[in-house]
């Protein structure tokens, strides 16, 4: 018999090297004959691979930022007098922005996300304006299911407006005009009635917000809880939408009405550079990504960070971008562990 050839034994049969292996886990996924709890499965995708690992990461990182408090660090030489307090400390959490686009509202992560900022499991939110005036339209009428294959030459003639497999009657619009015409008039009021007085003002998109959630009275309601709980919304982008078509009509109507998106930037800017510790949980890409990652960049990066999208870095585009992207810009700290899950949120988050 010949014997093997010695480059074929060489290639194929090199001997391993695992000594660095030694302490891996190894690949095994969940065995539901001996664990079919949650806590078992999310265990399991850490060592299930692929992204699976990646979501079993990104669990055990928000775990950190939910954690993490001012008395596991040491206290610093120019430390404020108000956090020496060893209880002020214990007490003392990372503050945790949360951001998403619309399209998380239009889907059924809205209700993942009402049940966040209802138990105050978030401190502050960034969406567009998609994230807001869908939230305010589904307390007036459902969104309903239906099919990517469904052409867009069929649905238009019959009002219907396609996102994905959901659908939009145009009639929930006219709903939602309906409703936001007289607030949008009261707030003008408002403006009007402090115009050249010492309490003269203009509404930001954050305080329009936290208006509307008083104003849809509604618990099932993004912006209802976050107006009960205090929590700031921010969305720079407020005009792009249903609410920005509402105020180019009120604009012919009774002009004068004006948005203050400069006051906004002071306010999410000092969210993050006034917190002891920040947290970023980002899903999907694009304005609400970047202006959630710049404020954190104003306290040189956030302390923890997961992102989730399907976005890809080949493009430069920074929707795509990895969170080591934002490492070398100060948006995530260099001593970060962040995680970035490449799923669509609405099987992951």
């Amino acid at each position: 018999m010949a014997a093997m050839p010695g480059i074929v034994a060489a290639a194929v049969l090199q001997k391993s090297d695992d000594s660095e292996l030694k302490d891996t886990a190894a690949c095994e996924g969940p065995d539901f004959d001996k664990d079919r709890s949650l806590d078992g499965l999310c265990a399991k995708l850490l060592t299930t691979g692929f992204q699976a690992t990646n979501i079993g990461l990104a669990v055990k990182e928000i775990e950190r930022m939910r954690a993490w408090r001012l008395s596991d660090v040491p206290i610093t030489e120019n430390e404020d007098d108000d956090f020496k307090s060893p209880e002020v400390r214990r007490n003392t959490k990372a503050k945790i922005f949360l951001a998403y686009t619309s399209n998380m509202i239009s889907s059924g992560v809205r209700e993942v996300i009402r049940y966040l900022v209802q138990h105050k499991h978030v401190d502050v939110l960034v969406t567009t304006g998609g994230g807001i005036e869908e939230d305010l339209m589904k307390c007036l009428a459902p969104h309903k299911m239906g099919d990517f294959a469904l052409r867009g030459k069929d649905l238009r003639p019959k009002g219907l407006n396609r996102i994905g497999n959901l659908l939009v009657p145009n009639d929930t619009y006219c709903k939602f005009e309906d409703w936001l015409r007289p607030i949008l008039h009261k707030m003008h009021d408002e403006v009007d009635a402090k115009a050249n007085t010492d309490d003269a003002f203009h509404w930001t998109p954050s305080s329009m917000i936290d208006r509307f959630g008083q104003e849809i009275n509604d618990e099932s309601s993004v912006y209802y809880w976050c107006h009960k709980n205090n929590i700031p919304v921010f969305c720079p982008a407020i005009t792009d939408g249903s609410i920005g078509d509402m105020l180019y009509f009120h604009s012919y109507k009774r002009p004068g009405f004006i948005v203050d998106i400069a006051r906004d930037i002071r306010l999410i800017n000092d969210e993050a550079v006034k917190a002891k510790a920040t947290g970023m949980i980002i899903i999907g890409g694009g304005l609400v990504k970047h202006h959630t990652c710049n404020a954190n960049l104003m306290r040189n990066g956030a302390n923890f960070a997961v992102f989730v999208n399907t976005g890809q870095e080949f493009d430069g585009s920074d929707s795509g971008a990895r969170p080591d992207e934002a490492v070398s810009w100060g948006k995530i700290r260099m001593e970060a562990k962040p995680v970035k899950v490449y799923a669509d949120a609405t099987l992951a988050f």
